[in-house]
């Protein structure tokens, strides 16, 4: 049995699901778009290709081995999507929650059933229907839980706004010992430098007490100052609107003073360096153009 345990994002990394990139599927067509930024790239005939990013997951891969990490992977679908696991769920204290993904994703939580087989069947959940909730929204910071969330009427028109406010109260009643923080994030269907598709795309802890963050992927100031006065300003990395669209804190952590980062985000890698963190750097450019990256190809299951 898989005794899971994650209580916040830094903790060293014991057990994680990672995406895989193989078989990997045809570019899609523009109406198959989740997200404009892939949009982007499949209307600019720069959508990445298979081969580069099976070689970029490798290159994760081989870090979270070198650190003795117990890696999983799904099972392979044919033509078929799966490296955001981040997405299909994700784990608080020793509870397995699966998401209410988009419907005709579904079929990547069964990829990794045999997983789930592992974990005791009273520690796994499902939400209920109308509860819309992802990974890439849930973030554990020991007494806290933090969620992002679109508030706007139009909820329903944004293909982007994955985490509803249905989501939001149900995390509170599964676990009411635990401070619960909604974050109602920007969104935009057309341009990806506007989009927080989810909150680790605008905000995301490092290390015991830092964090990387973009103020202006809040749509409300005070949900950005909450964090400000949770962290300290000084202990914040604010990122630029354009260093956002690269997701630059969509980082990973494997312990406290071990982050992996995509190689290009020179700025950041050496803030983290400058603050005492082991910095793994790995190419995941390609991976970036689908606006999901290192934080959104894992599922961690177990942290100390």
């Amino acid at each position: 049995m898989l005794e899971l345990k994650v209580n916040n994002e830094t903790s060293r990394l014991r057990a994680v699901v990672l995406g895989s990139a193989v078989d990997n599927g045809p570019t899609p067509k523009a109406e198959e778009a989740y997200d404009p930024k892939s949009l982007a790239h499949i209307l600019a005939g720069t959508y990445p290709k298979e081969l580069d990013m099976v070689n970029e997951m490798e290159a994760f891969n081989t870090v979270l081995k070198k650190y003795d990490v117990t890696v999983f992977r799904p099972e392979q679908i044919e033509n078929y999507n799966q490296i955001f696991t981040r997405d299909i769920g994700f784990v608080i204290d020793d509870v397995f929650v699966k998401s209410n993904i988009l419907p005709d994703r579904e079929r990547e939580l069964d990829a990794i059933q045999y997983v789930i087989d592992q974990i005791n069947p009273k520690k796994v959940v499902r939400p209920p229907e109308e509860v819309h909730i992802e990974g890439g929204d849930v973030m554990l910071w020991n007494e806290y839980i933090f969620i992002g969330t679109y508030k706007g009427s139009d909820y329903k028109e944004y293909i982007t706004a994955r985490t509803n406010m249905h989501g939001v109260q149900y995390i509170k009643e599964l676990f009411p010992n635990k401070i619960v923080k909604e974050f109602d994030l920007v969104k935009s269907k057309i341009d990806a430098r506007d989009n927080a598709l989810h909150l680790d795309c605008c905000f995301q802890p490092v290390g015991n007490d830092k964090g990387i963050i973009y103020k202006n992927g809040f749509r409300e100031e005070a949900d950005y100052l909450f964090l400000v006065h949770l962290f300290g300003k000084d202990n914040l990395f604010h990122i630029t609107r354009d260093e956002m669209y690269h997701m630059n804190s969509n980082v990973f952590s494997i312990d406290t003073n071990v982050v992996v980062s995509e190689r290009n985000f020179t700025r950041l890698n050496n803030w983290l360096r400058a603050n005492g963190f082991v910095v793994e750097e790995i190419p995941y450019a390609e991976i970036a153009k689908q606006e999901g990256l290192l934080r959104c190809s894992t599922l961690p299951l177990i942290r100390d």
